[in-house]
């Protein structure tokens, strides 16, 4: 069976993008309304997803269905294959109490909260999507803060904020990289116009975060380590992006803040140590004992994530990924491979969709952090028996993300597979000389839907230069601006918040973790919508 997809099947391309939009407005209304367990709105947005396509968009029945199981199996493998070993890094050095030795360790260099979270969720999570991306950075990130004490809300909510910096050029410069190769322009310009936009965000973000936690007094105490923070890794954002390509950004621009951090927090000290309410404050005698760690405990406790660094930044170099990829099994799924045709304006001509499910088992970032867990385990002296005994309970902890995140995966396949995502963006398209303003938007709704910039960019980056062309702006903005737009959606996509409350222990709490988020979301997507308006009619001389 063969289908040629129909993007406007209600006659009205506004009528039928309302339509299209109706699994969306169902997952925010449980999630941000009724605050339903992930789980549940992501079965019944699933549900509602394949019957809008069925009887609103006329895709076969047994295409939805195929479709369907498809996303869900990518939830499986690789997303949730990510989720479960990271955390069960976290979790074995929780178990071995080496975890302990790590937050005193943290606590020398600073106790305050603020600042850790400064290095945690802002510096080192963007460390970690720059080598590994897809829910690496949240899953760990978040597990550490959540370790070192913070509320687990705020850890989740901190780290998918904090996120919205580097996601663009995550995974070695992937979405970028997709960006240009689907809209067929130059790489290097894309990636320049990225680093014209994402640097602004980047240099306010450590700011957000600390006002976000502690409120605006005693974010301007710490105002000095959070500029170091932004301004360096916006300054190496810039000029990686500019001169060095799309693969650099993130891995330059978190080592230069980590570094910047590490040495300022030398010499400079806040005036007040911030802790959460009704925290307990820090004993002068757990202090004293933090400044005395030996150097072999404190070499210990942090090698799990040495390892586990140098595993996901060896697993993204090219040279290494391509060896590895050799052995991927490709799953030509029956019934949906090239059964469905994309047509213009999305594509320049119909094109058959490829149905093909890689298990890249080698070259996944999460078979790249097993490895890391074995070498952890010997490190820290886990044998076989504790080993799989922590490895059980950390798949008993994520049974509900288990089915949460195949349905998000699901949908969002659903999504694109049946032409609603497609429908919204062609509505979109349709502004005429304000494309510009609402070209970041395509971007941010192909990542709440699919939860991957890379994912987002493949979807409408064809149709952001397309549309460009017709309007008269420059299609090498509004590709960018897509990707730029498209980092603003990520702390709220589903798939997001099923990584984060996974890793924090949220799990049933995805609404109020969605709720936390999505203002702001918000507000950071209309400020790069200003954005790309701004440069297509009156800072155009910023595109390259």
């Amino acid at each position: 069976m063969t289908w040629t997809q129909n993007y406007d099947p209600m006659g009205s391309i506004a009528l039928s993008a309302l339509v299209a939009a109706i699994p969306i407005i169902v997952i925010f209304y449980l999630l941000a309304v009724r605050r339903m367990p992930g789980q549940v709105a992501g079965a019944i947005a699933l549900v509602v997803s394949i019957l809008t396509a069925i009887i609103g968009f006329k895709m076969p029945t047994s295409l939805a269905l195929i479709t369907a199981g498809m996303g869900a199996l990518y939830g499986i493998f690789p997303i949730f294959w990510i989720v479960v070993t990271a955390l069960f890094i976290y979790n074995m050095t929780v178990e071995t109490g080496d975890f302990e030795v790590l937050k005193d360790s943290i606590a020398t260099v600073t106790d305050d909260r603020r600042l850790q979270a400064l290095l945690v969720a802002f510096a080192f999570g963007a460390f970690l999507e720059g080598a590994a991306g897809f829910g690496a950075p949240v899953a760990i990130s978040a597990g550490m803060l959540v370790g070192l004490g913070f509320n687990p809300l705020y850890a989740a909510g901190l780290c998918l904020i904090a996120n919205t910096a580097p996601v663009a050029f995550g995974a070695i410069g992937i979405p970028v990289i997709t960006g240009a190769a689907v809209a067929n322009l130059d790489v290097m310009k894309v990636s320049a116009m990225v680093g014209r936009q994402l640097p602004f965000l980047s240099v306010i973000i450590p700011i957000w975060l600390i006002v976000l936690m502690a409120g605006w007094k005693s974010a301007m105490e710490v105002l000095p380590a959070a500029l170091i923070a932004g301004v360096s890794f916006a300054g190496l954002q810039w000029f990686s992006s500019n001169y060095l390509g799309p693969e650099l950004p993130d891995i330059l621009s978190s080592l230069a803040a980590i570094v910047g951090l590490t040495l300022f927090l030398r010499v400079w000290k806040p005036a007040n140590i911030w802790r959460f309410p009704n925290e307990p404050p820090l004993s002068a005698t757990k202090n004293a004992s933090a400044q005395h760690l030996s150097s072999g405990k404190v070499m210990k406790a942090w090698a799990p994530f040495v390892v586990l660094t140098v595993m996901v930044v060896l697993w993204g170099l090219k040279p290494v990924a391509a060896v590895l990829d050799s052995v991927t099994y490709k799953w030509h799924v029956p019934g949906l491979d090239l059964a469905v045709t994309q047509i213009a304006p999305l594509v320049p001509k119909p094109t058959p969709m490829a149905a093909i499910y890689k298990v890249n088992w080698l070259s996944a970032a999460g078979t790249a952090l097993l490895i890391a867990s074995i070498i952890s385990a010997m490190i820290l002296g886990v044998g076989p028996g504790r080993y799989f005994s922590i490895l059980g309970k950390t798949f008993s902890q994520l049974k509900k993300p288990l089915i949460n995140i195949p349905c998000v995966l699901g949908l969002a396949y659903i999504m694109n597979y049946s032409g609603m995502s497609a429908s919204i963006g062609i509505f979109l398209a349709g502004t005429g000389k304000f494309f510009p303003l609402f070209s970041p938007l395509l971007g941010w709704l192909g990542v709440f839907l699919t939860g991957s910039d890379t994912s987002a960019n493949a979807l409408f980056c064809n149709l952001q230069a397309v549309t460009a062309q017709q309007v008269g702006v420059d299609p090498v903005l509004t590709v960018a601006a897509n990707s730029s737009g498209g980092v603003t959606g990520k702390m709220i996509s589903p798939q997001s918040i099923a990584v984060a409350t996974a890793a924090t222990g949220l799990i049933g709490k995805e609404g109020d973790l969605f709720n936390f988020t999505v203002m702001h979301s918000f507000i950071l997507a209309i400020a790069v919508m200003i954005m790309t308006y701004a440069q297509a009619y009156w800072l155009s001389w910023m595109i390259p």
